[in-house]
Formats: C-alpha cells, structure tokens, sequence
C-alpha cells in the first residue's frame, strides 16, 4: 500500500480500463523529466535514460503486468508492447464515449449534482 503513495498518477490498470488517461500521463510526466525520447522509435537515449524511464514505467503499472513483462529491458519495447494490448480500446471506448457525451443532456436530470455525477463519469 505505501506504494501507492509514492506514484505521481494512478498505475495501469491490467484489464486496461485507464489506459488512455495512463498513456497522456506517462507522456506528461517523461517529457518533465525529458526522458519522452525514451518511448520513440530509434531513439538515442543512453543507459541511464532507458533504465530511469523503465523504473516509472513498471512503478506505473499493475502488478501483474509488471510480471507479465519481467524480461522487457528497454522502455520503448514496453511501451509498444502495452500499446499492442491496449491500443483496441479506443476504438471501443472513444465512440461509446462520444456518444455518451451527444446524448447528455442537462434537462434529463433532476439534479445538477446528478447531472455533474454523469458528466464526469464520461
């Protein structure tokens, strides 16, 4: 549990469910510490930039991914491999949300509590 503590975000999700706030996360917080490189095709990034980049990746992901993923060295070749697992979902989640988001509709609700309630579960 104290872990948890010491992440700057909320850690990937196994069933993936967060991914695409994970992924905007991960980018924000690597291009702070200058590290995005690391994640991008025929980088030059040293050892020490791969290893550091490595570190916050596992630290921000699900245990079991993190086993899952136990021989994976190099950032880039986690990163791919989660987007290959992951990447399906927006094209399942966007539209369901997008239209979630056409259908909203303030008069539908008797509250503005409910209505916020539902806005931000979108």
């Amino acid at each position: 549990m104290t872990n948890i503590k010491n992440r700057k975000f909320i850690a990937l999700d196994i069933s993936g469910k967060n991914y695409l706030s994970w992924v905007l996360d991960v980018k924000l917080h690597l291009s702070a510490k200058k590290l995005r490189h690391t994640i991008e095709e025929e980088n030059a990034a040293t050892n020490e930039e791969r290893a550091t980049a490595l570190i916050f990746l596992r630290h921000h992901i699900d245990d079991d991914l993190k086993y899952e993923y136990l021989t994976v060295e190099n950032p880039l070749e986690l990163w791919q491999n989660l987007n290959d697992r992951f990447e399906h979902l927006k094209a399942v989640v966007l539209p369901k949300t997008m239209n979630d988001w056409a259908q909203l509709r303030f008069q539908d609700f008797k509250t503005v509590s409910e209505y916020n309630s539902t806005l931000f579960k979108i």
